[in-house]
């Protein structure tokens, strides 16, 4: 009897201890997990383009350096930027952002796709439809961002250059 006694003893404090452990059906569930923000709405979306356009920034900065060098050193510029491409691509983005990741995709792979082009000795015609394609998803992925981050452009007036009173025009006199 009592090595039953002390068998079930502990069955039956283990039990309780359970028992005590759960929620009467009197007492509400809480609830401790906390809704995702998200990452669509207007005060979460400069945030959520962040990323996006810090790859634009970085390809466009490898661009202006690959439209500076000669084409003999194209090469690692180009390398460069297909990284950036792919890091683009394999970035998670909401579907807010299709758009713009879409014309960001466009500008990259154009441009790469004509500067290795370029390298391959393409005629100029053939660079030159390259690069106007790739400059028009730029300016289409511009005016996304735009768009979604509720910016309004004004336009700008050209002002035309002013002379200092101090400068004058040089003057050649010919005999």
């Amino acid at each position: 009897m009592k090595k039953l006694i002390s068998i079930l003893l502990p069955l039956i404090v283990l039990a309780l201890i359970g028992c005590s452990n759960q929620q009467s059906p009197t007492q509400p569930a809480v609830n401790t997990v906390t809704p995702e923000p998200d990452p669509c709405s207007s005060e979460n979306l400069p945030a959520t383009v962040q990323g996006i356009n810090d790859l634009m920034r970085e390809f466009d900065d490898a661009s202006e350096l690959a439209s500076n060098l000669p084409i003999q050193q194209l090469s690692d510029t180009i390398s460069n930027m297909q990284r950036i491409r792919r890091a683009a691509e394999d970035l998670q983005t909401p579907a807010c952002l299709t758009t713009l990741r879409t014309h960001q995709l466009n500008h990259m792979n154009g441009l790469i796709q004509t500067l290795l082009s370029f390298v391959g000795g393409a005629d100029q015609e053939t660079i030159n439809k390259g690069l106007t394609a790739a400059r028009a998803d730029h300016d289409r992925y511009s005016l996304e961002i735009v768009r979604l981050l509720g910016i309004t452009l004004s336009p700008v007036t050209a002002v035309p250059p002013v002379l200092e009173a101090t400068e004058t025009p040089a003057v050649s006199v010919t005999p």
